[in-house]
């Protein structure tokens, strides 16, 4: 049986995936700052262990990765799935706005590395994911502090792979599109190719086994994205303008 350590798992694709986990055989520690979710969760099955943190405090991070390992063993997989989404037009621009997002989506999955590459380097051994977006590949209108935050995850985990690869560590990175969740419920327009958490973590779970960097989803809608992050900056910009 092997051992996960899933951050973000109250809600959403996490507390989809982590229920999948379970299911295939895994142990899963569940964290988020949401303790009486986790709670909940864990009463469904005893292979969800609940460990409360938030990312943003460095420490707690650690504290709670060595309460894991002491308490189920060595982890397996990491999958650093915390995130924060709040729409921002140029109106509303705010400073303050950006700073939540970049903690939590960025900084976040930094402290998390941080605590775990050092062990996971010494074992020579062990998967991370981190979850970055779709919308990591150009920036989106209304989405500025999402996109930025996003896009600086998502050439992190670019920067880090190769030289973790060296160490026999595996760090990928998702790349979701839209999916139904208590975030994108703050969207005020129509989502092309939504999908459900279940459906997000049915692709996951696809392609864990797999060596591939990159996970992303839904496949029509991913490409279609892929596809608008290679085209020259005037078409590109014609062509999300629809957007506004």
């Amino acid at each position: 049986m092997k051992n996960f350590w899933l951050i973000g798992a109250s809600s959403g694709i996490g507390e989809a995936l982590a229920y999948a986990l379970v299911d295939t055989g895994w142990t899963v520690a569940i964290s988020a700052r949401n303790e009486d979710k986790l709670n909940t969760m864990s009463e469904k099955s005893t292979q969800l262990l609940p460990y409360p943190v938030d990312v943003t405090q460095a420490a707690a991070l650690k504290t709670t990765y060595l309460q894991i390992c002491e308490e189920m063993g060595d982890i397996d997989c990491v999958m650093f799935n915390a995130g924060d989404y709040t729409p921002m037009s140029i109106e509303e621009f705010s400073p303050t706005l950006f700073t939540r997002l970049i903690e939590v989506n960025y900084i976040g999955a930094v402290n998390l590395l941080d605590v775990i590459i050092p062990d996971f380097t010494k074992r020579a051994h062990g998967q991370i994911l981190l979850t970055a977006s779709l919308a990591a590949y150009r920036g989106l209108p209304r989405s500025a502090p999402y996109s930025a935050s996003k896009a600086a995850l998502l050439s992190l985990a670019e920067s880090l792979h190769l030289e973790l690869k060296q160490h026999h560590v595996l760090l990928r990175v998702i790349n979701p599109g839209f999916v139904k969740t208590p975030l994108t419920d703050k969207n005020t327009f129509e989502m092309p190719s939504l999908i459900s958490p279940e459906d997000a973590a049915k692709a996951i779970m696809k392609e864990l086994d797999s060596d591939n960097f990159e996970i992303r989803f839904p496949k029509g809608f991913a490409r279609n994205m892929r596809l608008l992050s290679l085209l020259p900056y005037k078409l590109y910009f014609y062509l999300t303008k629809k957007a506004l």
